[in-house]
């Protein structure tokens, strides 16, 4: 698989024209530079794409989006919005973004409505004027319009949430970790949604720790300790697997996850929901039947060995032990 490189990273970031969001080179420090939350960071965002950040918590996601939304400044770098600069035209890219935090951030004790307005209100515009953006999403949550939000169910705060940052149209929208704490039909929800606004011509950066939501977005960066490991289609990191990829499992999964891991011909090795997933040094003929002789000499039962195709979140996994 191929470690992005700081040339491949910069994904000709001079056609600005086709591009809604370009970040060149962006570090951000903490707690006086000793935590590198966002390390030489490049990217680019094209007009109306669906891009994903995908990386657990600690990556940067966060620390990106909130300087590409002017709310924190960079230590070195430069980006545009928009065709902004970030920090010289940061009250120009205020105007033409959406941003929806990770937590809960609007007014608990204002009802959905009166959320929804004052939001509209503060981009000097109206819920009227804008209402055929958000219909899809308010329809769901109006029978509560007269409800506070703080008493709103996880999924309904996120429908109104969304609502609020569409409200003045804007051109980019910027979702940090949106579908963390709610359900999985929320979650589905959510994704079909962002779908809908897309066609509508909103370009959308979106950041996840689920590696699931990798596939629902055109392209995606995978991000680990503030870098970028790989940026490209979800079907082409796929596919870019070194190897092939192999599921196990037995009776005893936390034993056998020990007996693979002091197996020599095996390359990697870790948990996987119901099994193991492993990959070998050197693919040979007989390899499978070895593994699995050795396996019983470990008294391991009731083995099961079979070839998978990658997912994402394999593909991260590889990534991370190859830029370690």
């Amino acid at each position: 698989m191929t470690v992005v490189t700081r040339s491949a990273c910069m994904e000709k970031l001079n056609s600005t024209a086709m591009n809604e969001v370009i970040v060149q080179q962006v570090y951000k420090t903490y707690q006086h530079q000793e935590i590198k939350a966002v390390s030489d960071v490049s990217f680019s965002v094209k007009k109306g794409e669906l891009f994903g950040l995908i990386g657990p918590d600690g990556a940067g996601k966060t620390s990106l989006i909130r300087m590409l939304t002017t709310l924190l400044l960079p230590d070195a770098g430069s980006a545009t919005v928009h065709g902004f600069d970030m920090v010289k035209d940061f009250r120009e890219i205020r105007k033409r973004v959406g941003y929806m935090p990770g937590k809960f951030s609007l007014y608990a004790d204002l009802t959905v409505e009166e959320n929804l307005s004052f939001f509209a209100t503060v981009f000097n515009t109206s819920i009227d004027a804008n209402y055929d953006l958000i219909r899809d999403i308010y329809v769901q949550i109006e029978p509560f319009k007269n409800r506070r939000a703080g008493k709103l169910s996880g999924g309904m705060k996120q429908k109104l949430a969304l609502c609020c940052a569409l409200i003045h149209r804007p051109e980019v929208l910027f979702l940090d970790e949106p579908t963390t704490g709610v359900d999985t039909v929320s979650r589905k929800e959510f994704w079909d949604m962002l779908k809908r606004l897309k066609q509508q011509g909103i370009t959308i950066l979106v950041s996840t720790p689920y590696m699931d939501e990798a596939s629902l977005c055109e392209r995606i960066a995978l991000l680990q300790a503030g870098k970028i490991m790989s940026i490209d289609t979800p079907e082409n990191i796929v596919q870019q697997y070194p190897g092939k990829l192999y599921a196990i499992k037995s009776s005893s999964m936390s034993t056998l996850l020990n007996d693979l891991r002091n197996y020599a011909p095996i390359n990697s090795c870790y948990a996987f929901g119901e099994y193991h997933h492993i990959s070998f040094e050197k693919e040979t003929s007989n390899m499978q039947n070895e593994l699995i002789r050795y396996l019983q000499s470990k008294h391991q039962h009731a083995l099961e060995l079979k070839p998978v195709q990658p997912t994402i979140e394999d593909c991260f996994i590889k990534l991370m032990n190859v830029t370690v």
